[in-house]
């Protein structure tokens, strides 16, 4: 999984390693993979780092690599890494810059590492892709008057945006597989990612993740999903 070195990334690896599951780590920073590894093999999980920037092409296509080469194969991969882009963010403020960087990591990212593990997921008995994307990314709830969404966010919400339109797509592309792909919402969870202000832990975060990763095979593809059920879009 990617951006699985800390927050709500190392929580599912740590749920997903307590199933029983082979986990690869994957995260750009060397120091804080392997501390993530080294955490989740004392707690008793089978675990592995994996070196991964999901902006960069040579990056992921050399993770799909050691995937291979250390597990054989892959069951599920969730795209977790993300970024907010900084702020300010209002629409008539934000920098270009910064809407660009959201949409390479939230976005792009995604779709570079999703077609890059495809090849290995095509071969798995029970494939399944999480994108964990978050309620400020509805539209339906952006247009809802009093719906409590967050500050103006032109970059970090519209990538949201963008990434659960992205993931209709594949569920579409991918219909006649068994492949499921669906959107995640944590939740408000205290990571750095929002200068820990969250209301939920990253374990509870962690939880829809975790459940859409193991869903069964007449599970759903296609949705967006939080601990109560169908996010609207």
């Amino acid at each position: 999984m990617t951006g699985a070195n800390k927050g709500i990334g190392y929580e599912v690896a740590a749920g997903l390693g307590s199933l029983g599951w082979r986990v690869g780590v994957g995260a750009r920073d060397e120091q804080r993979r392997e501390e993530a590894v080294a955490k989740l093999r004392a707690a008793g999980g089978d675990a592995f780092g994996v070196p991964l920037d999901v902006t960069d092409d040579a990056s992921v296509a050399a993770a799909a690599g050691l995937i291979e080469e250390r597990a054989g194969g892959l069951d599920v991969l969730v795209n977790n890494a993300a970024i907010t882009g900084g702020a300010p963010q209002t629409p008539i403020t934000v920098e270009p810059a910064t809407v660009r960087a959201a949409v390479e990591t939230n976005v792009i990212g995604v779709i570079r590492t999703t077609n890059a593990m495809l090849p290995l997921l095509r071969r798995s008995a029970t494939p399944r892709i999480v994108n964990m994307s978050s309620s400020v990314g509805s539209l339906t709830m952006q247009t809802t008057p009093g719906a409590e969404t967050g500050p103006l966010s032109a970059a970090y919400a519209t990538s949201k945006t963008f990434l659960n339109a992205v993931t209709v797509q594949y569920a579409k592309e991918l219909h006649d597989t068994i492949i499921l792909i669906n959107a995640a919402c944590p939740g408000f969870t205290a990571t750095d990612l929002n200068g820990f202000r969250g209301v939920r832990t990253p374990e509870q975060g962690a939880a829809i993740a975790i459940r859409l990763a193991t869903l069964p095979a007449d599970g759903s593809t296609g949705g967006f999903f939080d601990d109560a059920g169908i996010v609207a879009w």
